[in-house]
């Protein structure tokens, strides 16, 4: 989240809106208040589905500039922005409705503004797909997972998580507008681009 924080800097400024889709419990959006408390008059929207996620965020904050609201992320009308966070969002949506938020957000998006965007990723080919399974598998057991966490987490998530591999992602940024994209962040199946407007 810091590094989130420490990108925030380039782009919001005096005025800015600033959202988060599927912000859960609110944590990041008020990280990101929090960073940018000298940015006068500077509005932080938090946006998720689960009503009750948006009452815990609600419940827990006080800071007048941040606004949680219960929205679909693909159906909000949005305001005209300068920096917009989608932290493991995408993955989630149905991959009919992808490309159209996609579009919506490069069009909200002020000049200059960008786009944060972290995903799950899968592999580029059959190969490497199984090579980062294994990996991440390693990685979550090494954490201290047990087999019987691991597979029920990955049953759970079935047909729920469609991650997409990183050249699908650029390419639907690219066809939303984005032409200036790079990534910020990789590890095994994670990764976080940025795309500026």
């Amino acid at each position: 989240h810091s590094l989130i924080c420490d990108i925030s800097d380039f782009f919001i400024k005096k005025n800015s809106i600033i959202y988060e889709l599927g912000c859960a419990t609110g944590r990041l959006t008020k990280m990101i208040a929090e960073h940018n408390n000298h940015k006068n008059n500077a509005k932080f929207i938090g946006l998720d589905i689960e009503e009750d996620m948006i009452n815990y965020a609600n419940a827990n904050t006080n800071d007048k500039r941040i606004e949680f609201h219960t929205e679909d992320v693909v159906d909000y009308e949005y305001e005209r922005s300068d920096f917009i966070i989608a932290y493991y969002t995408f993955q989630f949506l149905s991959p009919s409705k992808r490309q159209s938020l996609f579009d919506k957000l490069y069009e909200s998006l002020n000049w200059g503004g960008c786009l944060i965007l972290f995903e799950k990723v899968r592999g580029s080919d059959a190969r490497f797909q199984d090579i980062m399974t294994s990996l991440y598998t390693d990685f979550k057991l090494r954490a201290g997972y047990t087999p019987e966490q691991i597979i029920g987490k990955s049953r759970s998530l079935k047909g729920i998580l469609e991650p997409y591999s990183s050249n699908a992602n650029i390419d639907m940024m690219r066809r939303a507008g984005f032409e200036d994209i790079n990534t910020i962040f990789k590890y095994i199946c994670f990764e976080g681009f940025i795309a500026i407007k």
